[in-house]
């Protein structure tokens, strides 16, 4: 019975018969008949038929929740007995957003403090890209931004409050300045995040309510490409105050608060709902809610 679950798994996420019967290992006909036997246990049918794959049918998507709900429990029980032989505590996947990275540590190094045998895998992901695979139950939990109504089924738990500052330098337009307007920034030649990640979303959001078109120079996924290019003086960029941890400050550069008006992100840590926590997750989880994770700064 998981062998057939584990089928279905790997036919979602590959979306092709051949590549999921390689990735689980066997030949396409045993991948294709496990399923075809599920669906005769099951009296119905899973997948839509076709010379190709061409997705589930709704019965088959529910059953896909609970493949992953129940392989999820084996694999998580089979971690936690082998930690245990082994003498390891237990092993918690996070993805991150880019932008929220710096805020890590401050999660995991108090807990780990207290419990020094569990250990973390960090990723980065988008925010996006972080729901979906705690829906695939491929992680533990995510940090991104919270607070939208993302799902029903994920569970929301605030760390952190995001402000914004435009990075420029010393002697580039507003490096003297104590604040600057959003709708200031429309003269600026500027450099951002890629359109990809949440918090560029958040700033073009910010910028279009204001009259501005968003049309940087240079885009990039990198923190370090960002800062390199706004010390050249030709550009200014849009950062948030958790990427000051990130950013050095003592030379050139310089951050000047965005207001008018301010504007607030929240960022947090979110589970999915469809499955039980590890009980390391779970402790993990308890522990930010009582308040026990300190050194989360609340501002700038």
């Amino acid at each position: 019975m998981l062998d057939k679950l584990e089928f279905m798994i790997a036919l979602a996420r590959e979306k092709h018969f051949g590549r999921a019967a390689e990735s689980c290992g066997v030949a396409q006909p045993t991948l294709s008949q496990g399923i075809q036997q599920l669906e005769e246990m099951l009296n119905v049918s899973l997948v839509k038929r076709s010379s190709r794959f061409l997705g589930f049918t709704p019965e088959g998507e529910r059953v896909l929740i609970w493949a992953r709900r129940l392989v999820g429990d084996v694999q998580a029980m089979r971690k936690e007995i082998i930690s245990m032989q082994q003498g390891h505590g237990a092993q918690l996947c996070i993805a991150v957003m880019p932008a929220a990275m710096p805020i890590v540590a401050s999660l995991t190094a108090p807990f780990q403090d207290r419990n020094p045998t569990v250990r973390f895998t960090l990723i980065t992901r988008t925010a996006d890209e972080i729901i979906n695979l705690l829906h695939d139950r491929e992680i533990d939990a995510g940090v991104r931004y919270i607070g939208n109504a993302i799902s029903g089924d994920i569970d929301e738990l605030p760390l952190y409050e995001e402000r914004y500052l435009l990075l420029t330098t010393a002697g580039g337009r507003f490096g003297d300045s104590d604040e600057i307007a959003w709708a200031e920034l429309a003269a600026l030649p500027l450099c951002l995040f890629a359109p990809n990640l949440q918090q560029r979303r958040i700033i073009d959001d910010a910028l279009r309510r204001r009259g501005v078109e968003v049309r940087p120079a240079i885009e990039t996924d990198s923190i370090l490409a960002l800062t390199t290019h706004v010390r050249t003086g030709r550009w200014v960029s849009v950062v948030s105050s958790l990427a000051l941890s990130a950013i050095d400050l003592s030379g050139s550069l310089r951050a000047v608060p965005i207001v008018d008006p301010e504007i607030v992100s929240t960022i947090g840590l979110v589970v999915s709902k469809r499955f039980p926590l590890q009980p390391a997750m779970a402790a993990l989880m308890t522990e930010a809610r009582r308040g026990l994770i300190h050194d989360v700064p609340a501002e700038v």
